[in-house]
């Protein structure tokens, strides 16, 4: 399973693609492997985008080497290799989307809800952000979404502009040729630090490979 059911007729093609970038260590509890905590990470992400209804799942890699996240898809799965956002959005347009979310892989407890926001949003504006909401600050987004192909300015933006920019959406409105053409969706949270494990809800359903590795450490230092 890759996707959901195929989009009616007339309906934009939507892809929602987990970017899988390892170079920078987990800050992980005592007794957590750090590569196992990507993986799981990374692996609830990808469930997350994989569950949603009449979009497309797909991997972006950066390096491009890495089965070990090829290993958590499901067959069939498209995987991109980009080094850069605008890279997979063009990626992605050539592959059929006219629409696609990049989520960041960090965000297992992610409700679905919320990119159906940011696709939503894309009604109205060329793209949609989801600012991060970490527990330390670090700023950056949790998704972005773009109709397809992107227009120049968005592009252009995207060659110094990632994920995990801190002020990622201040400098996409900047670059932006007039105001609202980046709406902001609800924010949510991203793990990047042992602090940021305090967000985690044990009661929300979800994320069960991340939940596993934890289990038996507390979700806070």
């Amino acid at each position: 399973m890759t996707d959901g059911p195929a989009a009616p007729p007339g309906m934009p093609a939507r892809f929602a693609a987990v970017l899988s970038r390892p170079a920078r260590p987990a800050d992980v509890p005592p007794g957590v492997d750090p590569a196992e905590f990507r993986l799981a990470l990374l692996e609830d992400t990808y469930e997350v985008v994989a569950g949603l209804e009449l979009v497309t799942s797909a991997l972006v890699l950066d390096p491009p080497d890495q089965p070990d996240a090829e290993a958590v898809t499901w067959p069939g799965t498209p995987i991109v290799r980009e080094a850069t956002l605008g890279g997979a959005f063009a990626a992605l347009h050539a592959l059929g989307a006219d629409a696609a979310v990049l989520v960041a892989p960090d965000a297992p407890d992610l409700p679905p809800l919320l990119i159906g926001k940011l696709f939503r949003a894309l009604g109205g504006a060329p793209a949609a952000a989801c600012r991060a909401d970490g527990a330390t600050g670090p700023g950056g987004l949790v998704a972005l979404a773009a109709r397809l192909p992107l227009p120049d300015w968005l592009a252009t933006a995207l060659r110094d502009v990632d994920l995990d920019t801190p002020d990622a959406l201040a400098r996409l409105r900047a670059a932006a040729p007039r105001p609202g053409l980046v709406p902001q969706g609800p924010a949510w949270h991203r793990l990047r630090t042992r602090d940021d494990l305090r967000l985690l809800d044990p009661g929300l359903e979800g994320w069960e490979n991340t939940r596993a590795l934890l289990e038996g450490h507390p979700l806070t230092r």
